[in-house]
This record gives structure tokens, sequence and C-alpha cells, in this order.
């Protein structure tokens, strides 16, 4: 499953803080191309977090899933970054992305399965032949 994005994390590969920021500054003008490109230069990461966190069974059940839902996140998470952010004692400290969006992306892996696991054990069926009635019982 996963060497569909081989390719997609060989193209676009890591780039440095500087165009990084610049992509984020595009975006958040309304650049499309430059919020799509942020995307794909950070797919790596977010299937090596589902692996990290997830069991590999779950990986192979749910890893498809995981990967769409964080795309809407990073979406997301390029319209909220803040690209003036200043440490406690008022230093301007840029951030790269990743370290932004991990925290968010562990978060959803975790919530999503967790919600996926509920759903199963909710949708499975009542096994009604450990339950002997007898036919003299009045309910």
């Amino acid at each position: 499953m996963w060497e569909a994005y081989r390719n997609i994390i060989r193209q676009y590969s890591r780039i440095s803080l500087q165009e990084e920021r610049r992509l984020i500054r595009e975006a958040k003008r309304g650049g499309k191309e430059q919020a799509e490109e942020l995307v794909l230069r950070h797919i790596g990461f977010v299937i090596f977090r589902i692996h990290k966190r997830a069991f590999p069974t779950y990986v192979k059940r749910f890893g498809e899933d995981l990967l769409s839902q964080s795309i809407f996140v990073l979406h997301d998470r390029i319209k909220t970054y803040n690209l003036r952010y200043y440490d406690k004692e008022g230093n301007f400290k840029p951030v790269r992305f990743v370290s932004y969006i991990w925290k968010f992306i562990d978060g959803l892996i975790l919530m999503s399965l967790r919600k996926e696991l509920q759903y199963e054990r909710f949708q499975q069926e009542v096994d009604w032949d450990r339950f002997q009635y007898s036919e003299t019982t009045d309910y």
C-alpha cells in the first residue's frame, strides 16, 4: 500500500526553513499550489507518524484512512500556523511546520483508531447461541 507514496516522498524531499516559510506565507494568501506542495512535502512525515503510533495490524487496516484524514489536518494547520512566533523572552523563533503539526497528527491517529475500534465493537453481532432459553421460562 505504501509503495504508491514512495514516489511522492522521493519527488518532494525536505526543504529549508526559509523555503517552507515562503510556501506557508503564499498558501495563507490563497496560493493553492503552494499549499498542495507543502502538504506533499510532509506526506513522508505523516506516514512515519502513522507507523510510529499505530500497531502494524492497524496500519494495514486503517492506514490509508488515517493518511487521508491527515491531509485535511495539514491543510487546516497551514491556515493557523503563526509565521511571527516569539518565545517567552520575546525573541523571534521560527518553528518548522513539522514541529507544529506532529502533536495534531498523533492525536488524530489515536482518536481515529479509537473511534474505528469502538465502531467495530458496536457492529459485532451478538452470539445468541450462548444464551440458553428454556421454553418453560415465563418472561
